[in-house]
């Protein structure tokens, strides 16, 4: 009970900061429009090329990757934590660390779940693209399970940059490149030589787009095995990420240092 008690306060103490930099009306006319305006320019590039199938897979694509765009900036709310003076705190609490970390930024999947959700709906109507009514609810379920999946990835990522802040943005932005070239977003999986689809397979996106793809197109039987997969891959970040935050706790315990670098 306490620790679900630690998991709802630190989930609703990230989620009040970021009502304090979004209002819905705000949120609905500075980013919505933008998510739907940035899915809007790779649909046309598809419908440039004259081609309604190109212009589906990079409608789908795009709209996806915004819950992965979403769930990456973990990285910046796990190394904000040293900056404001926390991490010692967390390491001297009863409770670990990584449920904290992991807890204080999760309502970036509730975002990353909408804004995605929102964006495909929209950006669909906008483009005459048909959607699988009656499994909508299994797209935004899936859309969902990208969202925490990549959020797991950039807790870790984050987690490593504890001693490293300044260059975090650096390191967002590099990661959510690699998961628009690799993981199936503008490029087919099966155009990237074996070495390149292994890398991809273990990155967060790559499965659970394949099962919205799978989805949409009426394929539930077939989407299961690539949700789960994208479960999986959420799953083992997330317990890599609790490996490393350990480590990195107890050697800045034993040497000192939480307050620096660690």
């Amino acid at each position: 009970m306490n620790l679900l008690l630690v998991i709802r306060r630190a989930f609703w103490l990230g989620a009040r900061d970021y009502m304090s930099i979004f209002t819905w009306k705000t949120w609905l006319t500075n980013w919505f429009v933008r998510v739907v305006a940035q899915v809007s320019f790779f649909a046309l590039v598809g419908r440039m090329v004259g081609s309604p199938e190109q212009t589906e897979f990079l409608l789908v694509g795009n709209a996806v990757m915004l819950a992965a765009m979403v769930g990456m900036w973990a990285v910046n709310m796990v190394s904000w934590e040293r900056s404001a003076g926390t991490l010692p705190l967390l390491a001297a609490g009863p409770t670990h660390p990584a449920v904290v970390l992991a807890s204080r930024g999760s309502y970036l999947i509730i975002d990353g779940t909408v804004s995605a959700s929102g964006a495909l709906l929209v950006t669909a109507f906008l483009f005459g693209m048909p959607l699988p009514w009656p499994h909508l609810a299994v797209v935004i379920g899936l859309i969902a399970v990208v969202a925490a999946s990549a959020y797991c990835f950039g807790i870790l990522a984050g987690s490593l940059l504890l001693g490293f802040r300044s260059i975090e943005m650096v390191v967002t932005n590099v990661g959510l490149v690699t998961l628009m070239l690799l993981c199936g977003v503008n490029v087919p999986l099966d155009f990237y030589p074996e070495p390149v689809q292994w890398v991809s397979s273990v990155l967060p996106l790559t499965h659970g787009l394949l099962a919205v793809r799978r989805t949409i197109a009426g394929d539930l039987t077939g989407a299961l095995l690539p949700a789960a997969q994208e479960v999986l891959v959420g799953a083992g970040w997330l317990t890599v990420c609790l490996l490393i935050v350990t480590t990195i706790i107890r050697r800045g315990r034993r040497r000192g240092t939480l307050d620096f670098a660690s």
